[in-house]
């Protein structure tokens, strides 16, 4: 996770520098990780906070959901929306990138209700 802090931390003083103001960061789940590393960037995907940008969580579908569930992409929808509550709960996601739009708007609406997320 250092590694990532490091990577994004130099890529967002690099746009600054070039007059970007609108920047995301997006962890990259699924992009050359292992199903362990990208769980790994999952538990702590938090820390990217620090850099005071939106975040964008994109696993719906992902590998990363059905490798481990032992099921097919479209049969994950179920796992999705378990990561993408458990984002929502830690605060991390501003963004969230989906297939299945009915299914993350109920559980944000239920993570809202529970203040879990703000």
């Amino acid at each position: 996770m250092v590694d990532m802090m490091v990577y994004c931390s130099q890529r967002v003083r690099q746009l600054r520098e070039l007059g970007q103001k609108d920047i995301i960061i997006d962890p990259g789940f699924g992009f050359a990780k292992t199903l362990d590393q990208n769980y790994e960037l999952l538990a702590h995907v938090d820390l990217l906070r620090q850099l005071g940008l939106p975040i964008l969580i994109g696993v719906s579908r992902k590998r990363m959901v059905y490798q481990l569930l032992g099921t097919t992409p479209e049969e994950s929808l179920n796992g999705t929306t378990v990561l993408h509550t458990l984002c929502l709960s830690k605060g991390c996601a501003d963004i969230i990138r989906v297939h299945d739009v009915g299914a993350c708007v109920e559980a944000v609406k239920i993570c809202r209700k529970m203040s879990l997320e703000s």
